[in-house]
């Protein structure tokens, strides 16, 4: 599990290979990975938008804008939690993944909430990332 923590918003990713959905004879390795955001703050937090940053082994890059996660824009009070479940295919078996999370205080101000950068490996090429 990889976690950073920005102004109280906590996040932890989970991620795992996914064999059944890849395809290395064509290039294509699919890894799911899970993120578990905590509002340890004290105050009311909306999740606005996300921003990844994808690269492969190779060194290409592909970056990754839209509204919140999911199809959801959460809502997390203090100490509450949201979790969900996304997944993302390269061309390589190994990439890492950062980004971070766009986040709206009930007042209307917004900061960024890293989400710590995470390996992806078939479990043949185990790298961690710290």
């Amino acid at each position: 599990m990889y976690k950073a923590v920005t102004r109280g918003i906590s996040v932890m990713v989970t991620p795992r290979y996914m064999p059944e959905e890849s395809s290395p004879d064509e290039g294509r390795y699919f890894f799911a990975y899970t993120v578990e955001i905590i509002n340890t703050s004290l105050h009311r937090v909306q999740l606005k938008a996300r921003y990844w940053k994808i690269v492969d082994g190779h060194g290409q890059i592909q970056e990754v804008r839209g509204a919140g996660v999911v199809g959801e824009q959460p809502v997390l009070g203090p100490g509450e939690s949201y979790s969900y479940t996304s997944g993302c295919p390269l061309a390589t078996p190994s990439g890492t993944m950062q980004g971070n999370y766009v986040m709206e205080t009930a007042d209307g101000e917004t900061f960024e909430a890293e989400i710590p950068a995470f390996s992806l490996d078939i479990p043949q090429a185990k790298r961690v990332l710290h």
